[in-house]
């Protein structure tokens, strides 16, 4: 662990992502990931191989957890430096350097070099300028506020680079489901499959997983619920699963190829928890 404290910089510490002995760097003074972003990683339609983009990375959280369910390349787009070195840090200390390039940009100017994407996963900015109280520093303000790009420009960002039938999966609040299918079908991209995800059963959903295909034909699939906590407090089975690793994909995921989702692990291992 020597080797790898001397990617730290003063404020950061590792954390374990519970999978794949896979670990990354966070520091209180930036926005840590949260639920959404491994809730994103597991429910995203990702292809076999090929290129994935993950725009709004943040620090890496999303390209590394799909490392561990495709041997597609990933482009991680952040326009934050600090949060763009940090990913570009923990990406090497996984070794993961020849799966996942990260770019310090601004998704609303960048363009591939590389032609279109197979498919596009993104954890946008929640909140509107002008609401919600804005206490945080610069680099949280802007995980949280729509400051760098508005939903908009995020939903036009995954449209103009996602191949003709590629998937764009996001995470979001529900408070803003109107606007996400009023966008994704302003931008071409059809809404295809929808899960809320509850704290608890009898709770209201506080996000939404949504996942549409560039020009595709109107055909919505609203799947079960995603129930975060049992009635004792504990995690459900479903996201014990998640976290640890067992389950590389969420329900309501079918590959090309018609396949059920299978336990997690990287390609050309063997099933299950490693």
């Amino acid at each position: 662990m020597a080797a790898n404290d001397q990617l730290l910089q003063p404020g950061e510490r590792l954390d374990d992502l519970l999978t794949h002995q896979l670990y990354i760097i966070q520091s209180p003074e930036v926005f840590s990931f949260s639920l959404d972003a491994v809730l994103l990683a597991r429910f995203a339609g990702v292809p076999p191989r090929g290129r994935i983009l993950d725009l709004c990375a943040g620090n890496g959280v999303i390209p590394m957890l799909l490392t561990t369910r495709t041997d597609a390349t990933i482009d991680a787009v952040e326009i934050q430096p600090r949060l763009a070195d940090m990913a570009e840090r923990s990406v090497k200390l996984n070794g993961l350097s020849g799966k996942i390039r990260v770019v310090e940009a601004d998704l609303r100017e960048w363009k591939p070099e590389d032609g279109l994407y197979d498919a596009v996963t993104v954890n946008p900015p929640y909140l509107p300028l002008g609401s919600g109280e804005r206490k945080e520093n610069i680099h949280q303000a802007m995980a949280r506020h729509e400051i760098g790009c508005t939903l908009e420009d995020v939903v036009a960002a995954c449209a103009r680079n996602v191949k003709a039938g590629g998937r764009v999966s996001m995470v979001h609040r529900p408070s803003r489901t109107a606007d996400l299918i009023d966008l994704m079908r302003r931008y071409r991209i059809e809404p295809k499959r929808i899960r809320f995800v509850h704290p608890r059963r009898e709770s209201e959903a506080n996000m939404i997983l949504i996942e549409g295909t560039l020009g595709g034909k109107p055909e919505a699939r609203l799947l079960p619920p995603l129930i975060v906590y049992e009635e004792d407090g504990e995690y459900t089975p479903e996201l014990l699963a998640v976290f640890y690793g067992q389950a590389a994909e969420l329900p309501g995921f079918v590959r090309p190829n018609g396949r059920a989702p299978v336990a997690g692990a990287r390609s050309g291992e063997k099933e299950g928890k490693t």
